[in-house]
């Protein structure tokens, strides 16, 4: 199995601006986020790539992601019937092609020196099947992910048979359905928010939206751990919601703080909090 296409999903209606933020790179660059995010896929060895949006935003986005528009396609979503449908309308751009596939509204930092996306894609194509990438997060945050349920494979310790997936679990839910062996209590497996899929899940998607009209993709990967093998990886990496609440500032810190600038900005982020001290406000 060879990833040759990626998908990008930046639809949300209430998420429309996201992708045109600016923030500065690990090297001091002034970056849209959406330009780093292409710059992600491009990591992973990656240069076909589409962005489903809200229509009326392809300009605008166009323009966001400079010169690395060449080989990058929109397409709008036409209907405002949720994350699986979005991915859904990719549906003949990834044909019968396995993919990469980035939500629009995480920002990835990896810690070391290859990107996730490039981990993720290069695992992938190895075990030829499905993978989705993971973070161990703590039951009370929870609410905000998709969470897998299953077993660590013998002898390895950051992979995972993917038995059950479940769309923002309450922690009584996770507690009876996706308990982990191995993984620390009050621990469980949420998405990173970067998956390869296969064409079963696109077909998956179709003949539900057919009938249901809406599906989330967590309800789509849970037929797809029924029907073929399924992995997730976990990833020691970093990722920020940029639609959550000073999204943007953890996100541009994080940026910062792995960054040739570390020492400058860790010693103006001293001086502020010695000001703040100072002041008493």
């Amino acid at each position: 199995m060879v990833i040759q296409k990626a998908v990008i999903t930046a639809a949300a209606p209430n998420q429309r601006k996201l992708p045109l933020q600016t923030l500065i790179d690990k090297e001091g660059n002034e970056k849209s986020f959406l330009e780093l995010l292409t710059e992600e896929v491009k990591a992973a060895g990656i240069n076909d790539l589409c962005i489903i949006t809200q229509p009326g935003d392809e300009g605008a986005y166009g323009q966001a992601i400079g010169d690395h528009a060449h080989n990058v396609s929109f397409l709008p979503q036409k209907e405002a019937l949720g994350y699986g449908h979005a991915l859904y309308t990719a549906r003949e751009f990834t044909g019968k092609d396995p993919f990469l596939h980035l939500v629009g509204d995480h920002l990835y930092v990896n810690r070391g020196s290859e990107s996730s996306a490039k981990h993720l894609v290069d695992f992938a194509n190895k075990h030829e099947c499905a993978v989705s990438t993971v973070q161990p997060t703590r039951e009370g945050l929870i609410t905000n992910f998709g969470v897998v349920g299953g077993k660590r494979l013998q002898g390895v310790n950051d992979v995972y048979q993917v038995e059950r997936v479940m769309e923002k679990p309450t922690p009584t839910e996770a507690e009876q359905k996706l308990l982990v062996p191995g993984l620390r209590a009050g621990n469980y497996l949420c998405f990173f928010g970067m998956h390869v899929l296969t064409p079963t899940v696109m077909d998956i998607l179709g003949k539900e939206l057919r009938s249901n009209k809406r599906i989330s993709l967590s309800v789509a990967l849970n037929m797809l751990a029924q029907t073929e093998q399924y992995f997730a990886l976990e990833k020691n990496d970093l990722r920020y919601d940029m639609g959550e609440k000073y999204g943007l500032l953890k996100a541009q810190l994080a940026l910062a703080l792995h960054g040739k600038d570390r020492d400058r900005i860790l010693n103006e982020l001293v001086e502020f909090f010695a000001m703040k001290d100072e002041t008493g406000k």
